[in-house]
């Protein structure tokens, strides 16, 4: 099972969450919180594997709560929740160790699929969140990125490419018939080279530059 815990300011957004979550044999809402604090005392009472994290709250908001989250040993994958009104939030989210974000009004399906892939280690990055989020940055963003990207080798930015497809490192692997060694090396390279903290964060960059 796949213990999750939800955190929305929203009781219907939670109990929605929870019905959703609830459908597929392999997850367990284990908690729900209405701020940034409450998540932060489940998260140390129920350890799960993934956290719906609602960005902004009243108290303590969701950035907070997610910075405080990352600080404990062996965190969780915290996946940002957004209706993109404040398109900010995200980056910051991104930038204090999210592992991805979505938006909720994300389909039934593709968010119990979306948790497994976080549940497993991997980005989050709904191609619908990310062409919104993109749309929102305007044209400054992607000039800078593709700068960014220019100084990639062929087969790295075939690997960011991948990244903002959401993939993993398996899946490069097989996809660009390499061994899942050398993707981790080559992902590993272009985090510093791009100044990026997390694949996420290099997914987005991939979306940014055109690549995915």
């Amino acid at each position: 099972m796949i213990p999750v815990v939800v955190v929305d300011d929203e009781p219907m957004v939670c109990a929605h969450l929870r019905t959703i979550l609830g459908s597929a044999e392999d997850i367990d809402v284990v908690a729900q919180a209405q701020d940034g604090a409450e998540a932060v005392e489940a998260v140390v009472r129920h350890r799960p594997r993934v956290v719906l994290m609602d960005l902004r709250m009243p108290g303590v908001d969701g950035l907070t709560a997610t910075e405080r989250i990352m600080r404990l040993p062996g965190p969780p994958a915290v996946v940002a929740l957004t209706t993109f009104d404040a398109d900010t939030y995200v980056m910051r989210a991104l930038r204090a160790g999210a592992a991805g974000f979505l938006v909720k009004s994300t389909p039934p399906e593709d968010l119990i699929n979306l948790v497994r892939v976080a549940a497993d280690g991997h980005t989050v990055l709904s191609p619908e969140a990310a062409r919104r989020l993109v749309a929102a940055s305007g044209g400054e963003r992607a000039e800078q990125a593709r700068e960014l990207v220019a100084g990639l080798t062929e087969r790295e930015r075939q690997v960011l490419g991948c990244l903002g497809q959401g993939r993993s490192n398996a899946d490069i692997a097989r996809l660009l018939h390499l061994s899942e060694a050398t993707v981790k090396s080559y992902v590993s390279r272009m985090l510093v080279k791009l100044d990026c903290t997390n694949r996420t964060q290099a997914g987005l960059l991939a979306h940014e530059a055109g690549l995915a």
